[in-house]
């Protein structure tokens, strides 16, 4: 699709929890494309579900290295090249239950709380070097057979979003499209919500 619309893309396998694995990534993508000037740290997962007192320390572990390692490890390659030339945009994405902790969730609500804390963490060290660092916090976005897998998570979300309806991969895609842009340059350690304004919503 990038293709035709004129673009340039490529699609190269990593695995972004070995340094070796994202220092490849790195090397390969500049041969194709040049060097990095923006990295959005995209991996991660939210499952499996797991009541806190029955979560394997290996679903914990798994958690955190999905969510936080892999963004860790991409940041520190990306941010060592970026600092030569003189600075770059980074966006990392979190997620609302970080502010807004779900039930069975205490492991990714954690690890998500871990992305923005060092999202602040990271833009407080790397401004000097021109790198802005901003994360983007999603609500529910829409895929393929959410309503059938989750109708009760579905229409309670719908029965309380303001705008009314779940997001889509477009709208988080315009928010780090900003946060990467001239248009943020100012702006950095900043969450940016894109949830509909269900966090906004009365809680009695």
């Amino acid at each position: 699709a990038i293709a035709r619309a004129g673009g340039t893309a490529v699609a190269i396998a990593a695995e972004l929890t070995d340094e070796a694995s994202v220092a490849g990534l790195l090397r390969v993508t500049a041969e194709r494309l040049g060097p990095v000037d923006i990295l959005v740290n995209n991996a991660g997962r939210n499952f499996p579900l797991d009541p806190l007192l029955e979560t394997p320390l290996a679903n914990w572990q798994v958690m955190f290295r999905d969510n936080v390692e892999s963004m860790f490890l991409c940041t520190r390659a990306v941010a060592v090249e970026m600092r030569g030339r003189g600075g770059g945009a980074i966006v990392n994405i979190g997620s609302i239950s970080a502010s807004n902790p779900a039930t069975d969730h205490s492991h990714y609500n954690s690890a998500k709380a871990a992305v923005l804390s060092f999202t602040r963490s990271s833009a407080q060290e790397l401004g000097p070097f021109g790198i802005r660092v901003n994360s983007v916090s999603p609500g529910l976005i829409h895929k393929p057979g959410i309503e059938e897998a989750w109708p009760d998570g579905v229409n309670r979300w719908l029965a309380r979003v303001p705008l009314g309806r779940l997001g889509e991969p477009d709208d988080v895609a315009d928010a780090c499209l900003f946060l990467a842009s001239p248009a943020a340059r100012w702006i950095t350690g900043h969450n940016l919500v894109v949830d509909g304004g269900i966090l906004a919503t009365r809680i009695y």
